[in-house]
């Protein structure tokens, strides 16, 4: 499952969700050549580990205060949450394969 989040929906979409499944989060923006090569693994990730995980979309546009309060200062920036915590986190464009492997040794 994919969902967008925003600074006013992370708490319930993000920090409450993780406590009952992992969620990756993807900051990103629009303007961002990386990030609009890593959206489509991003989709398929969200389709394929669907039992295993969320998706979380956060443009960094219109989550500019929960960007700066997780320490994202550059995208795209992955974190994965889980009972409310970052367990993991990386930082730009990396291949499919390398995506999947990270999120199944970090959840």
């Amino acid at each position: 499952m994919e969902i967008t989040v925003t600074d006013q929906n992370f708490k319930e979409e993000v920090l409450e969700k993780s406590k009952k499944i992992p969620v990756l989060v993807d900051f990103w923006a629009t303007w961002c050549p990386p990030c609009n090569m890593l959206s489509p693994i991003i989709e398929e990730i969200a389709k394929e580990m669907d039992k295993k995980l969320v998706v979380a979309k956060a443009d960094t546009e219109n989550c500019h205060k929960t960007a700066s309060e997780y320490g994202v200062m550059s995208i795209p920036s992955l974190k994965i949450f889980k009972n409310g915590k970052i367990i993991a986190q990386m930082m730009g464009y990396v291949p499919k394969s390398a995506l999947v492997d990270w999120i199944n040794e970090s959840i």
